[in-house]
């Protein structure tokens, strides 16, 4: 795709049962091929739209990759959020929770976006900005949300909600994603995934569960 003039990300994207073809189109091309290696005539050959239409919605290839990741994020925010059973025992929900996120950093689609993420915020610090927004941040707010009713029922003790929140999707990451982001490693057996979060929740939970009085 022709790199154009560098434009500034903003918060408000077209919408519309064209855009949204466009950035299905986009995600299956950029999954497949990489950033570099997506080109305008792919994009638009896979979305069934012309040239001329994807770049009335896009002018910058950085802001339709942003879009396909931001799409992919909050998706599975979402669906996490809405099958995960939160009036569950603690270990129980953050069971499901380091599941779910360990499963999308290993994915397909988790470890292309990371990846070119990492690689183009460099240049464009907005990607990596908007990325965050849509994607650890709002993972964080359900954290927090969640740790603080279990505090409340004296399910959990922790005086620093927001750092709690921002060490368990650590604790999630341990060997796996490190392994992933330098290419050591690219698939995961279920074994090694549930070792992980097994380790993840027993470590949370030895710090911040209930103590005996």
């Amino acid at each position: 795709m022709t790199e154009l003039a560098p434009t500034r990300v903003v918060k408000s994207q077209p919408v519309g049962r064209k855009v949204d073809q466009v950035i299905a189109g986009a995600r299956e091309v950029f999954m497949r091929s990489g950033f570099e290696g997506a080109s305008v005539d792919e994009i638009a050959r896979e979305a069934g739209v012309s040239k001329a239409t994807l770049y009335s919605y896009f002018s910058d290839k950085r802001l339709l990759f942003l879009e396909v990741a931001k799409a992919e994020c909050q998706a599975q925010t979402e669906t996490a959020t809405h099958e995960i059973d939160f009036a569950a025992p603690v270990r129980d929900v953050l069971t499901q929770a380091a599941t779910r996120l360990i499963r999308f950093f290993l994915s397909d689609v988790g470890q292309q976006v990371y990846r070119i993420v990492v690689a183009e915020s460099g240049r464009f610090p907005e990607i990596g900005r908007e990325f965050w927004e849509s994607g650890p941040e709002r993972v964080r707010s359900v954290l927090i949300a969640y740790f603080a009713g279990a505090v409340e029922r004296g399910a959990l003790e922790i005086d620093d909600l927001e750092l709690a929140a921002d060490q368990f999707p650590e604790l999630c990451k341990a060997r796996l994603h490190t392994r992933m982001a330098i290419g050591i490693q690219t698939t995961f057996t279920d074994e090694e995934i549930d070792r992980t979060v097994a380790g993840a929740v027993d470590m949370f939970l030895s710090h911040y569960g209930p103590k005996q009085k």
